[in-house]
């Protein structure tokens, strides 16, 4: 679990384009506190948990490496908004490779 929770956070880090300090600035930790969380020799606490969760939007279990579900938070989004992403939604489930 440890192995793929650091797995995950460096993975949705690096994958939204941000820097190592500027994650321990949101998560309120130091840099070396999200080092250690990317290379396996910490886990972040419960709360940090939850707090990495909220803003990636995905589950805790997700970032634990228990569930393979990634999601994606429509709150604040428009009626139209959300259509839109459900028909690309739609799109890439038809055309996804088999």
């Amino acid at each position: 679990m440890v192995i793929q929770a650091c797995n995950r956070i460096k993975e949705l880090r690096t994958s939204r384009g941000i820097k190592q300090t500027e994650l321990a600035k949101i998560m309120s930790v130091t840099r070396s506190s999200v080092n250690a969380w990317e290379m396996g020799i910490s886990v972040p606490t419960a709360a940090k948990l939850v707090e990495l969760s909220l803003f990636f939007h995905v589950s805790t279990d997700y970032i634990l490496g228990l569930d393979e579900r990634e999601f994606v938070s429509l709150d604040g989004l428009d009626t139209e908004q959300k259509e839109i992403l459900y028909a690309l939604l739609q799109y890439f489930h038809e055309h996804r490779e088999r």
